[in-house]
């Protein structure tokens, strides 16, 4: 049974654990024992090292890998910041359920099991739901959402990352289904980092040059009409974001908060990040990212959540396709960390630290 809307809050500060510090140590000194150069794996070692952390023991396992997609539509798209219209969102929605989409045909590669979830499409769809509402409104001529609906947004992805904790499941992905939502995710970035939107804005899914313009001018008008505290991250995201940033800022809330690594995919799930981070800082520790997107503001905020990507590859996809792809470099890290004998055990002599891990 689901738990009722009651029983979810957004945690504070306070509710965020800790990293397992033993747990990393131990982890750290078993990669040191490995029979290979040292730090040989560079950040795929860290990567190990913090899941430790996070879950608390060094034994790390991610055998059971699931991809929270949340999918909601922007009433900003009316603005004619998209190539398409909001029609697209739902057909896209209900091809996740039909596993057609890119991020479930790469996801059956990697061994990722893919939970679509309706949490604001302006249609009904095919995929579980947990609907906040019918789409945003144009954050254009109004606020995009009540406090209330951006407070439920957050608590539905929560409720996802609890769910799939009950179910087992040791590494949470994050991925998105919305037309519009680079601009609902630029808009979010700009306000909590209070900056212009002309460096973290880019393209999306192909605008022209006049579009990005459009797009642009239509986030600085936003902000400017409805004035969202960056010191409130839940004001910013009910002016000028999305049902789909809040239910992804939840995953990383709830993740954190029920111990489990949440992947970072591209800069849609950076901006709920960032969201996420601004509401308990401690949900940091808790984030894995996945690669360097395409749109400009990705950059910016890894730099603002002291993170770099684990991937290049100018991937501009959205889906959770990002995080997907980095299951494969972390199976392969964990049975080099799990299977690989110690120097002892082929009897050579140890590699030592000499200062610094390059």
């Amino acid at each position: 049974m689901e738990e009722r809307d009651s029983e979810i809050k957004i945690p504070g500060e306070s509710e965020i654990p800790s990293p397992d510090e033993a747990a990393r140590e131990k982890c750290r000194k078993r990669w040191l024992s490995i029979a290979k150069p040292l730090f040989g794996l560079g950040t795929l070692e860290d990567a190990v090292i913090q899941m430790a952390g996070i879950t608390g023991t060094a034994d790390v396992s991610i055998d059971k890998k699931g991809l929270i997609v949340m999918c909601a539509d922007n009433g900003v798209v009316e603005e004619g910041i998209s190539q398409t219209d909001s029609s697209v969102t739902a057909v896209v929605t209900d091809n996740f359920a039909r596993g057609l989409t890119s991020a479930c045909l790469m996801s059956r590669a990697a061994g990722v099991d893919v939970f679509p979830i309706d949490v604001g499409v302006a249609a009904d769809t095919m995929v579980y739901t947990d609907k906040v509402a019918y789409g945003t409104k144009n954050m254009a001529k109004e606020p995009a959402m009540t406090r209330e609906e951006a407070i439920n947004s957050i608590c539905a992805g929560i409720r996802a990352a609890k769910r799939l904790k009950r179910e087992g499941y040791q590494i949470l992905l994050t991925g998105e289904m919305g037309i519009g939502n680079t601009t609902t995710s630029s808009a979010v970035a700009a306000a909590l980092l209070e900056e212009d939107p002309e460096g973290l804005s880019g393209r999306g899914a192909g605008l022209s040059d006049a579009g990005l313009q459009r797009k642009r001018e239509v986030i600085r008008r936003a902000i400017s009409l409805h004035r969202p505290d960056p010191a409130d991250p839940i004001d910013v995201l009910s002016k000028v974001g999305g049902f789909d940033i809040g239910g992804l800022a939840g995953v990383f809330l709830g993740g954190a908060m029920e111990h489990l690594p949440v992947v970072m995919d591209g800069f849609i799930s950076a901006a709920a990040a960032l969201l996420a981070c601004r509401i308990a800082p401690g949900v940091r520790d808790y984030i894995l990212p996945s690669h360097m997107s395409g749109e400009p503001g990705m950059e910016r905020i890894l730099k603002e959540l002291g993170k770099e990507a684990f991937i290049g590859c100018h991937m501009k996809l959205g889906e959770g396709t990002g995080a997907v792809a980095l299951m494969p470099l972390l199976d392969m890290t964990l049975e080099v960390y799990r299977k690989m004998p110690d120097f002892d055990g082929i009897q050579i002599e140890a590699y030592t630290p000499l200062g610094g891990e390059a």
